[in-house]
């Protein structure tokens, strides 16, 4: 925080320049606040200053407030480090000023940057400039004075739309709707925004406090209206986020009550709210996602990432042209090679359509979908592999196929060339087996839609070079994928800690618990999908391939169901051919099948473990725990093998790999919440009854017993050093 600071300069026109310098974002940390307090009680008080212009260094007003604040909070459960901004300095110290205060806003103004802006008397923007409050998507609501300012500044239903999808809007929309008072050049900012100030000072521009004005809020039955819809708007689609409505209830307080009134109850709730186990949740992730960009003895050893402009891909299916298409898209050549010209057209095809279903959604311009189409080129052989900068091989999980494959490119491509596979579940070692340059060998698993799934998960073995890993993480980040470095396993870190997850919901099943109950009860904890949907979608044949490859490594844990051969068997492939566990006709909504109970009574018949013969009784939170718990317990495995870099790395993979709910921090943090000690319990007492796939891990066992978080770095061990 040194480095930190809040400069004043006053110039010959009486305008003092009050200046954020917190780089990179300017973020308002504690030492921030405290210096933006001091200045503006010095600006209020010297008679040589006529007005105040507030800005931010290096061409950012400022992200908002210090997240880290957030972690301290968390950790200890005192909110009385968290300053009381709202009232006392956006409120009293700039609204109230007896000079008035113009922003100076650049690059841009985010949550709490936003909320000073809108604390002064004017607002002028450079063109571009982000503005938004994203406080919901950290489990909160704006607390300086957010929830009553953008309402007057905007109106109502927009002000509700900005804030309740964190989404920023940029400085030209800004204008349009009454947030930013004028638009100028970058370099004419400060003379503006000066002047403007000078203006008001001097009577020649009306002088605005936000808080007092009500003309764009409407009537109070149409408020009520529009915050009625929005409520049950919000109850639809964040069901399990208790931000949304509270923040509701808080634009409500000052709209009834008036806007001091809101700030009040804003500063009161935001103080609650912050100690939510949503916030904990979200906040944990955030900063986790950060710390995946952190590998030690990869990017911390002086090394620089090298330029990847070509890649080849081998393989042109689902993943294949998945990957093409956001490689594309981001600008970098891509070869795709395939096995015959049939199976190289629907490869390009596929990509194709993608592309143009990214730009229909608006996600790109008609112009770069055209650009992104013109960097792809269809091969049937090696010859343009001889400039590639990476291969990634995306074909069917056979060893030997990928064996073969990895032999032929070795020689094909050129000597510095990634070597990358995108297996879901296959050992790299076995891959590479008949390799001489094993070092540039690397997992590149991405997950399906590739290119939509934000997660690239980064597999090493022992052998691959830390240059070769450090450009993979760098090709993540232009592709705009988070990028998590995991060790060499069967399944890797996320497929292999939620293989138990496929196999609870099977083992359920075959207790006598509703598939469709299993999936509701999945859904309303969060996932966007159940367990049977989520195989319906995916296919069998995948299913089937992954299964094989667990049975083989983890055959002391594993539970068989029938049910999959079964279904097969009766002409089903999920939403492949439209029958599965569900039924799917195009437009409209997948619904359940009956004709499948008979299947799976069929299914519960052949593996004959139902007690008595005769359904089990369980709650709904015991079907919740019954298929978690399992997948938290091989995230221990996980852990104590040294597979993740840290646990953090494991709850952001699940959240951005498997969809867990954000909301709830991740696989791991979410077991810590729930607390070690009753997943050890529940388990014990499940293997008890139900057999080994609910045995306890050791690493569950000491944690449980010493009463130690799963999430606490493993005292370093043999095997931590043999993964990594």
């Amino acid at each position: 925080m040194s480095q930190s600071k809040v400069t004043m300069e006053v110039g010959n026109d009486g305008v003092a320049v009050i200046t954020i310098s917190n780089p990179p974002v300017n973020a308002l940390a504690i030492p921030i606040i405290d210096g933006l307090k001091e200045k503006f009680a010095e600006a209020t008080r010297r008679n040589d200053v006529k007005a105040i212009v507030l800005t931010g260094k290096g061409g950012r007003f400022s992200g908002g407030f210090d997240i880290n604040v957030f972690t301290k909070v968390h950790g200890t459960g005192d909110v009385s480090v968290m300053p009381d901004v709202s009232v006392d300095l956006v409120t009293n110290a700039v609204e109230d000023c007896k000079k008035p205060i113009v922003a100076a806003v650049e690059g841009l103004a985010l949550g709490g940057g936003l909320e000073f802006a809108m604390g002064c008397h004017a607002r002028i923007a450079a063109p571009r400039t982000q503005l938004g409050l994203p406080e919901l998507s950290l489990g909160v609501i704006p607390g300086f004075g957010g929830t009553q300012r953008l309402p007057r500044l905007v109106g109502l239903s927009k002000a509700i739309e900005v804030m309740l999808s964190s989404k920023p809007i940029m400085s030209e929309e800004g204008k349009k709707l009454g947030l930013i008072d004028a638009l100028v050049p970058s370099k004419e900012l400060l003379k503006v925004s000066r002047e403007w100030a000078l203006d008001m000072a001097e009577g020649r521009k009306p002088w605005l406090r936000s808080l007092h004005r009500t003309d764009k809020i409407g009537s109070l039955s149409e408020a009520r209206e529009v915050l009625r819809m929005a409520r049950l708007q919000a109850k639809k689609t964040a069901p399990n986020l208790p931000q949304h409505q509270v923040c509701l209830d808080v634009i409500e307080e000052g709209i009834v009550h008036g806007g001091y009134s809101g700030v009040l109850k804003e500063a009161k709730v935001f103080k609650e709210i912050v100690l939510s186990d949503t916030s904990r949740g979200l906040v944990h992730v955030f900063l986790a996602q950060r710390a995946t960009s952190k590998v030690p003895n990869v990017t911390d050893v002086g090394l620089k990432p090298r330029q990847v402009k070509k890649v080849a891909i081998i393989g042109g299916g689902l993943m294949g042209s998945g990957i093409a298409t956001a490689l594309i898209v981001n600008n970098i050549f891509v070869v795709l090679k395939e096995v015959n010209s049939e199976y190289l057209l629907k490869g390009i095809k596929t990509v194709e359509a993608n592309v143009r279903g990214l730009a229909n959604r608006g996600k790109m311009t008609k112009d770069k979908a055209e650009k992104a189409l013109s960097m792809l080129k269809g091969v049937l052989d090696y010859s343009e592999f001889k400039d590639v900068d990476m291969v990634i091989e995306a074909v069917i999980e056979n060893v030997a196929l990928k064996q073969k494959i990895f032999s032929e490119i070795e020689k094909a491509c050129p000597p510095h060339c990634i070597l990358a596979t995108n297996t879901s579940t296959i050992d790299l070692n076995l891959i590479g087996e008949k390799m001489n340059s094993q070092d540039r060998l690397i997992g590149a698993h991405f997950f399906s839609p590739a290119h939509l799934m934000p997660l690239l998960e980064i597999v090493r073995t022992q052998k691959t070079s830390p240059q070769i890993i450090l450009d993979l993480m760098t090709v993540g980040k232009v592709i705009k994928k988070v990028p998590v470095v995991v060790g060499n396993c069967t399944g890797f870190a996320v497929n292999r800690t939620f293989f138990p997850y496929t196999q609870g919901s099977h083992l359920l099943v075959s207790l006598g618990v509703d598939a469709y109950r299993i999936d509701r009860v999945i859904c309303n904890f969060g996932f966007p999908l159940g367990p049977f949907q989520l195989q319906d979608l995916a296919g069998y044949g995948v299913a089937f391939a992954v299964g094989q490859e667990y049975a083989k490594a983890f055959s002391d844990r594993i539970f068989k169901s029938p049910l999959l051969e079964l279904l097969v068997k009766d002409g089903r492939n999920g939403k492949n051919n439209g029958k599965g566990y569900y039924i799917y006709e195009k437009g409209s909504k997948p619904k359940p099948d009956p004709s499948v109970l008979s299947i799976i009574e069929e299914s519960r018949r052949l593996t004959n473990i139902m007690p008595g013969g005769k359904p089990i009784s369980v709650t709904d939170r015991e079907v919740l725990e019954m298929i978690l718990f399992p997948v938290v317990n091989e995230a221990c495995r996980v852990l104590d093998e040294g597979v993740v870099v840290r646990a953090s790395d494991l709850d952001v993979a699940s959240v951005l790999g498997m969809s867990f709910p954000s909301y709830r921090g991740g696989i791991v943090f979410w077991a810590d919440m729930v607390g070690a000690n009753h997943v050890y319990r529940s388990l014990k007492k499940w293997s008890e009854m139900y057999g080994s796939f609910y045995k306890p891990s050791k690493f569950l066992e000491e944690r449980a017993m010493k009463g130690i978080p799963l999430s606490a770095p493993a005292t370093s061990s043999a095997s931590t050093k043999s993964r990594l």
